[in-house]
């Protein structure tokens, strides 16, 4: 039996920017509603992702095994950085659950989902991964150190690139 815990590397790109997607589409649901339930809900999302990649997300599992595959042949990219970004996606949407339920800091809560649906939105529509770019920049300034990601460090280790030698 596989293990649960655990995120895949590499990661289909076409997934990660379908579950960005959903992700932009809850945001635009809760902005719209103010249901703070939803944000809770969204927050639990990035929870899943982050220690069990698409296995235990709902969202996960929706843009892995039905929407990525609609879209043609996989694009592999390293899963570190998408695991970052997961991260991110994480604390600030916990951020906002716990401003919006816990505190009722209803307009502060709202200000971080829709921080959440502008990278989303960029992630989805454009493939520009904010959180991946910034665990870049980690790993050129030395706080995050080139092991975490050799392909991310070598881009001939890349999968793209394996994939055209």
């Amino acid at each position: 039996m596989r293990s649960i815990i655990g995120f895949p590397d590499p990661v289909n790109e076409k997934a990660a920017r379908s579950v960005a997607g959903g992700v932009a589409l809850l945001s635009v649901v809760v902005l719209v509603t103010g249901w703070r339930w939803l944000v809770v809900l969204m927050a639990l999302g990035f929870l899943a992702r982050v220690f069990t990649g698409p296995r235990l997300s709902p969202l996960g599992q929706l843009a892995t095994r039905f929407l990525a595959p609609r879209l043609g042949e996989p694009r592999l990219v390293p899963g570190p950085p998408k695991r970052f970004a997961q991260s991110v996606g994480l604390v600030v949407t916990g951020s906002a659950a716990v401003l919006a339920v816990g505190f009722g800091e209803q307009r502060a809560a709202l200000a971080l989902v829709a921080l959440i649906l502008g990278f989303a939105l960029l992630e989805s529509a454009l493939g520009f991964c904010a959180g991946c770019w910034v665990f870049g920049q980690l790993i050129r300034l030395g706080v995050i150190p080139p092991e975490a990601c050799e392909a991310c460090a070598d881009i001939r280790l890349r999968p793209e690139a394996a994939s055209t030698a």
